[in-house]
């Protein structure tokens, strides 16, 4: 099987979209009130990785949006969490019933740590979790 980058040939050039001024992506923050709310989030989940229940540095964490900003969340304290890296590509932009469905652990790690998260996010994860232990008996 032969790898796509060597058929570069057949590919089409792409229109490029417009360039945005820093900081106008749908749903973007300054660096600093990024920081401070990756801050919080480090603090409101006691320094855990909310899916793998990892203890991790601060230098190691990456802020996660329990509901994707593709699938409609927005950069909130209620919707904002910390997770490690490897978790936070495996969730990508999934919703939340949708990932603890495939992963109950990390949906058990998530009820346990997510602790500023709304209230019907944590519902919505208590339910995916019960389900997918039943589906798994």
């Amino acid at each position: 099987m032969t790898a796509f980058w060597h058929h570069h040939h057949l590919r089409r050039p792409v229109a490029r979209a417009p360039r945005c001024e820093r900081f106008e992506r749908r749903d973007s923050l300054a660096p600093a009130a990024r920081r401070a709310l990756k801050t919080a989030a480090y603090r409101d989940c006691d320094q855990h990785c909310v899916y793998c229940g990892w203890v991790m540095p601060f230098g190691d964490a990456t802020l996660d949006h329990v509901q994707p900003i593709a699938r409609g969340g927005r950069s909130q304290p209620g919707n904002l969490v910390v997770a490690c890296g490897p978790c936070n590509r495996l969730k990508a932009d999934q919703h939340p019933h949708e990932f603890f469905a495939r992963w109950p652990g990390a949906g058990e790690n998530f009820i346990r740590y997510a602790h500023a998260v709304h209230r019907q996010l944590k519902r919505a994860a208590r339910r995916a979790v019960s389900l997918a232990w039943a589906e798994a008996a």
